[in-house]
């Protein structure tokens, strides 16, 4: 037990600690909120795509899609998503509130937390099963996320939706993904200058993305809201409680389970902030969420991989 206390404290701790040291740098001057803003630009439209680009260009995809994985966590997101939006919500009084709690509780920042957890669990060999969940929930994501916050703010218009789904076509993520593998499947030759450059990058992704996650956390934005407990508890507990054992009944295990926990546990997205304000919903709200649940998944995500590995299941 000892044992697998001290493997799930292995993923997480160092996790935190750089979140945390975010926090505590931002507390003393020595990295401020347009340090945070302009390094999360940085991670989203470059370095990320580099790590994901050249991990994916040297990956064998013809004899490595988790299909049953990939499928099942569409399926299992999208009644996630029905059961938050269409019966939770109804405890929800403000119109404003609904669609945010909803993003809340079930979008995950993976591209950040989510694909840091799976690296420091499992390494480099988990960066195929991990690009390639971390497409197709992304723009699951984003098109419920649209759907949730258009169905209960009547004020947003046409436009807007087109525009919010223009944008998620230009995702750099998405775009770095087909490429790496498209180019992989096709064998197409790259350029050792090109990789080795694009290492370079990658490899200030996950340091810069967690400290600039961590000065981003507003804790007095934390207020005695209903909407925004139910949403934290939802997406800490609930809602990766209930997709890991989905998981385990359809007989995923090792690291293809561990990649669905550790991505469906990881906090809400911190695109879910500019989401809600573009779409009316409460951005107030969504903020909230986003520091609780990030700092709360320190608990949870510990306690959920020294389950798992106890069980003998990841």
């Amino acid at each position: 037990m000892t044992t697998d206390f001290y493997f799930a404290l292995t993923i997480t701790a160092p996790i935190f600690t750089i979140l945390g040291l975010g926090i505590f740098f931002k507390r003393i001057g020595l990295i401020n909120d347009e340090f945070a803003r302009v390094g999360a630009d940085l991670v989203f439209k470059v370095t990320l795509p580099c790590l994901l680009f050249v991990k994916l260009v040297e990956t064998d995809f013809r004899h490595q899609l988790p299909y049953l994985l990939i499928g099942y966590a569409i399926v299992a997101t999208i009644v996630v998503f029905v059961v938050l939006d269409r019966l939770m919500t109804r405890w929800i009084a403000s119109s404003v509130d609904r669609g945010v709690f909803v993003q809340g509780a079930f979008r995950g920042n993976m591209g950040i937390i989510g694909l840091a957890f799976c690296f420091s669990a499992f390494g480099n060999e988990v960066v195929a099963v991990a690009s390639i969940y971390l497409a197709a929930l992304t723009t699951l994501f984003n098109i419920l996320s649209v759907m949730t916050l258009t169905r209960h703010n009547r004020t947003a218009g046409p436009s807007g939706n087109v525009q919010v789904f223009l944008e998620i076509g230009k995702n750099p993520l998405i775009i770095a993904i087909v490429i790496g593998v498209l180019v992989s499947l096709s064998r197409i030759p790259v350029p050792e200058l090109l990789l080795t450059t694009g290492e370079y990058f990658a490899r200030m992704t996950l340091p810069l993305a967690l400290l600039c996650a961590g000065a981003s956390i507003r804790l007095l934005e934390f207020k005695g809201d209903r909407a925004l407990y139910w949403a934290s508890v939802g997406k800490l507990l609930f809602v990766p409680l209930a997709i890991t054992v989905g998981g385990v009944l359809i007989g995923l295990r090792g690291q293809e389970l561990g990649v669905l926990y550790l991505m469906s546990s990881s906090p809400t997205a911190a695109a879910s902030y500019p989401m809600a304000l573009a779409l009316g919903g409460n951005h107030h709200l969504a903020a909230a969420i986003i520091a609780m649940t990030t700092l709360g998944a320190v608990f949870f995500i510990t306690l959920g991989v020294f389950v798992l590995r106890s069980l003998g299941l990841i």
